[in-house]
C-alpha cells in the first residue's frame, strides 16, 4: 500500500512524461542521491570507497555505454575494453600535451577520441550484423591494444609502458583522496546516466530501439540506417571512453594497456546480461552484482574455512566464482533475458497491486 499512485494526478503531457512519474520513485531517488553524495563519503572507509564503490560506478558507466549499443540499438560489440583504453590514454595525453587542460575536459577529449574510433569500427555494421559484427569489434580490441603497445606516442615513449596518471584538480581543488575521487566519479556517472535516460526517451532512442527490433521495418518507415547505427556506436564509445578515463585516473592511478584486455570486455558484457539488456537500471544492477559477488564469495569461503577448520585453496574459490558466473549467465539468458532489471520491475508491479490478488 506504500507503493501506489492512487491520488496522484497528472494534468499535462510534461507531468505524464516524467522520468519518475510516481511520487514514491522520486522520493526514493532523492534519498538515494543524498546518501550517495553525503553519507557515503562521510562514513565510508578507504577500502570501500577505493576498492568497491568507485570501480562499481566506473563499471556501471561502461556497462551503460555497451547497453546503449547492444541493449538499445541491437549492435553486438566485444570491443568495450578497447574504447575504454582509448579514453584512458587520450585523457592522459590531453593532460600532458594541452596546457592547463582541466581533468573534466581531458575526460571529454578521451570520450570524443573513443567515439571517433567507434564510428570507424562501426562502419561494418552497415553490412553485417550479429556474430559477424561481434568479430569485427573483436578485431578493434586486438588492434587498439597493439597500437597502444607499439606506438610510443600514446605512452609518452615510456620504457615500461606503465604510466602514472596525472594529479587531478577540479576548479582548483585537488582530487587526491578516496572520498574526492569517489565524488568526482559519482558526479560524472550520475550526469551521464541522466543524459542516457533522456536520450532513450527521445526520437534518437526510439530510432535505436526500432533498428534493434526490426531494422528492415525501421528503414521502411524512414529511419536512416547509416546515421543511426554510427550514432549508436559514437555515443556508446563516448561513454566507454569516459569510463576508461575514470578507470585509469580515479581507480588504478596508472595508464597501462594491460588494464584493458579482452577479459574486461567480456566482464562488461556479463554485467549487461545479468543486469538486463536495454535498461539503464540494469547497467547498475549488473555492475553491482559482479563487483560485490566476489567479495561475498570470499567472505563465505572464510566462514566455511572457520567451520571446517581447514584452508580452502584460492584456485578453488576462483574456479567456483567462474562456474557460478557462467551458470548465472545461462540462467538469465534462458529464464529471464532482461535480467535483474526485469525482476525489479516485476517486484514493483506486484507492490502496486498488493494486497489485492494478481
Amino acid at each position: 500500500m506504500l507503493y501506489r499512485e492512487a491520488g496522484q494526478f497528472r494534468s499535462t503531457y510534461a507531468e505524464d512524461q516524467q522520468i519518475f512519474p510516481i511520487r514514491q520513485d522520486r522520493i526514493a531517488m532523492a534519498l538515494l542521491l543524498l546518501v550517495a553524495f553525503v553519507a557515503v563519503p562521510l562514513f565510508g572507509d578507504q577500502y570501500w570507497l577505493s576498492a568497491i564503490i568507485t570501480p562499481f560506478l566506473i563499471f556501471a558507466l561502461a556497462t551503460l555505454g555497451l547497453n546503449i549499443l547492444t541493449g538499445y540499438a541491437g549492435q553486438l560489440s566485444l570491443g568495450t575494453a578497447a574504447f575504454m583504453g582509448i579514453g584512458a590514454f587520450m585523457a592522459y595525453n590531453a593532460m600532458l600535451r594541452i596546457p592547463h587542460m582541466p581533468i573534466v575536459g581531458a575526460f571529454i577529449v578521451g570520450g570524443l577520441c573513443a567515439a571517433a574510433v567507434g564510428v570507424v569500427f562501426g562502419l561494418p555494421s552497415l553490412r553485417i550484423k550479429g556474430f559477424y559484427l561481434a568479430v569485427a569489434t573483436l578485431a578493434c580490441q586486438f588492434f587498439v591494444l597493439w597500437a597502444l603497445n607499439r606506438v610510443g606516442w600514446f605512452s609518452n615513449y615510456s620504457s615500461s609502458g606503465v604510466i602514472t596518471a596525472q594529479r587531478m584538480d577540479v576548479f582548483g581543488y585537488p582530487v587526491d583522496t578516496p572520498a574526492t575521487k569517489y565524488l568526482l566519479t559519482l558526479a560524472v556517472v550520475a550526469l551521464m546516466a541522466l543524459a542516457a535516460k533522456n536520450l532513450m526517451r527521445s526520437e534518437t532512442g526510439r530510432a535505436f530501439m526500432a533498428i534493434r527490433d526490426m531494422d528492415v521495418a525501421a528503414s521502411v518507415i524512414g529511419i536512416p540506417m547509416m546515421k543511426t547505427k554510427l550514432l549508436a556506436f559514437a555515443i556508446s564509445s563516448f561513454y566507454c571512453g569516459v569510463a576508461g578515463a575514470l578507470y585509469a585516473f580515479s581507480y588504478l592511478g596508472t595508464v597501462e594497456p594491460e588494464a584493458f584486455v579482452l577479459d574486461l570486455s567480456f566482464r562488461v558484457l556479463f554485467m549487461m546480461i545479468i543486469g538486463g539488456a536495454g535498461s539503464i537500471l540494469g547497467s547498475f544492477l549488473g555492475a553491482g552484482f559482479i563487483t560485490l559477488f566476489p567479495i561475498f564469495l570470499n567472505l563465505a569461503s572464510k566462514r566455511l574455512e572457520n567451520a571446517l577448520g581447514m584452508e580452502i585453496p584460492h584456485a578453488l574459490i576462483s574456479n567456483t566464482e567462474a562456474i557460478i558466473f557462467g551458470a548465472l549467465i545461462i540462467f538469465f539468458l534462458i529464464v529471464e533475458p532482461y535480467g535483474l532489471a526485469r525482476l525489479w520491475q516485476i517486484t514493483k508491479e506486484k507492490l502496486r497491486l498488493w494486497p489485492f490478488p494478481h
